[in-house]
C-alpha cells in the first residue's frame, strides 16, 4: 500500500513538474513574442521618426530658412504641429502652407515666416508685433486671459477674412486648450498697425505693441492674409515652460507623414 502511495505520489510530481515546464516555456515563448513585437514596432516608430526628421530638413534647407533667421528647432514644432492638426481633421488635406512666429527673437527683427511645405519654399519673412501686455522688444510674458493684452502661445488655425477697424482682418482660431483657445473671445487676429515699420523701430528701439494680436505692416497685410486664410497653421512659439501641446506629439506626427509621403510616393510612380 505504502508503495502504491509512493508511485501516485511520484507520477502527481512528475505531471505537476511538466505541467510548470510547458507554463513556463509558453510564458516564455509569448514573452519573447511580445518583446519581438515591441522591438518591431519601436524600430518602425524609429525609421518613421528618422524619416520625418530628414524631411522636416530637407524642406529646411531648400527653402533657405536658416538664412532667413528662422532656427531649425522651432521650425521643427511648428511642422509636427501642422502634421498633427492634420491628423485630428483640423486641416483640410490639401492645407501645405504654414505661418511661424518666433517670440524668442527681437520685435527689430523678422520674425514672422511663411512657408509652402509642398513647394519648399519661404512666401515671406516679416515683421510682426506682440501684445503690450507681453513685454517689450522681446516678449516674456504670455495669458489666453481677457483684457490681458498679451500674445497666447500656441498653434492657431486661419479662420475668416473680415473687414474691421483694422481693416482687412483674419479671425485665428486658438488649438491649444487653456493657452490660446480663446483667441476668438478676445478678438485675436491678423490685422495691419501703422507701428510695425521701420519707422517704429527707429524712434522707439522696438516695433509698437498690439492688445494681444500678432499684428504686420500695412505694407504687407494683403500678401500675409491671401497667403495664409483658408485654414493654414499659424504657430507662435516662445521659450515659456509653463506652454504644453497635445500636437508635440513628434512620434504621431512622424507616422503620419510617412503614411503620407508613401501615399505620394506611390502617386507619383503611377503618373
Amino acid at each position: 500500500m505504502g508503495k502504491k502511495c509512493s508511485g501516485l505520489i511520484c507520477a502527481l510530481l512528475l505531471l505537476l513538474s511538466f505541467m510548470v515546464i510547458s507554463w513556463t516555456v509558453k510564458t516564455t515563448v509569448a514573452t519573447d513574442n511580445t518583446n519581438k513585437r515591441d522591438s518591431i514596432a519601436n524600430a518602425g516608430s524609429s525609421a518613421s521618426v528618422q524619416q520625418f526628421t530628414k524631411y522636416i530638413a530637407d524642406i529646411f534647407e531648400t527653402a533657405r530658412l536658416n538664412a532667413s533667421g528662422l532656427d531649425q528647432a522651432v521650425f521643427q514644432k511648428a511642422v509636427i504641429g501642422y502634421c498633427n492638426l492634420k491628423s485630428a481633421g483640423k486641416l483640410p488635406q490639401n492645407s501645405s502652407v504654414i505661418t511661424v512666429v518666433d517670440f524668442n527673437k527681437s520685435s527689430c527683427s523678422k520674425r514672422m515666416w511663411i512657408i509652402d511645405l509642398q513647394k519648399k519654399v519661404l512666401l515671406l519673412n516679416t515683421w510682426v508685433a506682440h501684445g503690450n501686455g507681453s513685454g517689450d522688444d522681446v516678449p516674456s510674458y504670455f495669458s489666453n486671459e481677457q483684457d490681458s493684452f498679451a500674445s497666447s502661445l500656441g498653434f492657431y488655425v486661419t479662420d475668416n477674412v473680415y473687414n474691421g477697424k483694422h481693416g482687412k482682418s483674419l479671425r485665428l482660431d486658438g488649438m491649444d486648450e487653456g493657452f490660446n483657445d480663446q483667441a476668438h473671445n478676445r478678438d485675436i487676429v491678423v490685422h495691419a498697425a501703422p507701428y510695425v515699420s521701420e519707422g517704429s523701430i527707429s524712434q522707439l528701439g522696438r516695433l509698437g505693441r498690439s492688445e494681444g494680436c500678432p499684428a504686420v505692416s500695412p505694407k504687407v497685410v494683403n500678401k500675409v492674409i491671401d497667403a495664409i486664410k483658408g485654414k493654414t497653421v499659424l504657430f507662435i512659439n516662445a521659450d515659456d515652460s509653463h506652454y504644453t501641446s497635445k500636437y508635440l506629439d513628434e512620434n504621431l506626427a512622424a507616422n503620419f507623414a510617412a503614411g503620407n509621403l508613401s501615399n505620394q510616393s506611390a502617386l507619383t510612380a503611377s503618373l
